[in-house]
């Protein structure tokens, strides 16, 4: 049996915390940044964790041996 193909656009986006959640970078924050307030931006710069719906999807079909 071959081995699985890491989706590499996946891979760039996301990452595995140790608990075995998934963590990405939030969007809004490259461009227009004029209009939005402070707060927004500040929240921005934190990294998201992916809802626990999801994780099975990118640690099976995306990330395989992530």
């Amino acid at each position: 049996m071959p081995k699985m193909k890491t989706k590499k656009s996946a891979a760039k986006r996301f990452t595995f915390t140790a608990s075995g959640k998934v963590k990405y970078k939030k969007q809004n924050l490259r461009h227009i940044l004029t209009k939005k307030t402070s707060k927004r931006k500040r929240n921005l710069r934190h990294a998201g964790i992916l809802s626990s719906d999801n994780v099975p999807v990118i640690r099976k079909k995306l990330l395989p041996y992530g």
